[in-house]
C-alpha cells in the first residue's frame, strides 16, 4: 500500500501547526470561510507559516468564493494548494487553471450518485466528505467508506469523520490523502495534540 498523504485541516494558531508539523503532517489547511469556527485571516496565515518548515503543502479552504477573493489571498504565495469546499461549478474551477497553485473540489457524498460528480471536474485533486444540509465540512461525520472504487485513476482524498481510531482504515481505502479536522480537536479550531500523535501513532503501524 503506498503511503497515504496526511492533511490537517483548520489550523489557526502556530502551536497546532507546530505539533501538526512535529507529528508528521504532509499538509496544512488553512480556512478563510467567514462562517467556519476555524476561520483566521490572511495575516494569521502568514505568523503561523513564518514559522513552521517550508516543507509542508499549504492548503487554502474556500466556500463559494469569487475568483477575485481567491486571487487576492493567492497572491500573497504562500499556498500550494486551493481547496474548493461549496457548490462550486466545474466551470467555476476551470477558470482557476490559471492561478499556479493545485487545486482541490470538495464533494459531498450521499449515495453512489455523487461519485458521478467527480468526472464532471478536472482540478488536481477530489475530496469526499459527508454531507450535510447545513455545514459544508468540519461536522464529524463519516459517509460510506463502501462507495469508493475505482479511484486510482484521480489524487482523492478522504474527510469526514476521521479520528485516531479509524484513520488506519481511511489510509487503506487506497486513496491519495486523508484530511482531519475535528476528530483531533478539543474545540472548534484548537486541536488537541494527544489525539493527533495518536492518530500518526496509529498510521505509523500500517
Amino acid at each position: 500500500m503506498r503511503m497515504v498523504k496526511v492533511k490537517i485541516c483548520g489550523i489557526t494558531n502556530l502551536e497546532d501547526a507546530r505539533a501538526a508539523v512535529e507529528a508528521g503532517a504532509d499538509m496544512l489547511g488553512f480556512n478563510f470561510y467567514p462562517k467556519s469556527p476555524r476561520c483566521l485571516t490572511v495575516q494569521q496565515a502568514l505568523a503561523i507559516l513564518d514559522e513552521i518548515p517550508t516543507f509542508v503543502d499549504t492548503v487554502g479552504v474556500f466556500v463559494n468564493p469569487t475568483a477575485e477573493q481567491i486571487k487576492e489571498i493567492t497572491g500573497y504565495g504562500f499556498l500550494n494548494w486551493i481547496q474548493l469546499h461549496g457548490d462550486e461549478t466545474p466551470k467555476f474551477c476551470d477558470t482557476l487553471n490559471w492561478f499556479h497553485v493545485r487545486t482541490i473540489k470538495a464533494i459531498r457524498v450521499q449515495s453512489a450518485a455523487d461519485l458521478d460528480r467527480i468526472e464532471d471536474y478536472h482540478t488536481d485533486a477530489i475530496l469526499l466528505d459527508a454531507f450535510n444540509s447545513k455545514f459544508y465540512g468540519g461536522t464529524g461525520e463519516v459517509f460510506d467508506w463502501s462507495l469508493i472504487s475505482d479511484i486510482n485513476s484521480r489524487r482523492i482524498f478522504v474527510a469526514g469523520g476521521i479520528t485516531p481510531e479509524n484513520a488506519a482504515d481511511a489510509a487503506r481505502l487506497g486513496v491519495f490523502g486523508i484530511d482531519i479536522c475535528s476528530g483531533i480537536e478539543s474545540a472548534p479550531g484548537r486541536k488537541d495534540h494527544e489525539k493527533m500523535k495518536k492518530l500518526f501513532d496509529n498510521l505509523r503501524h500500517l
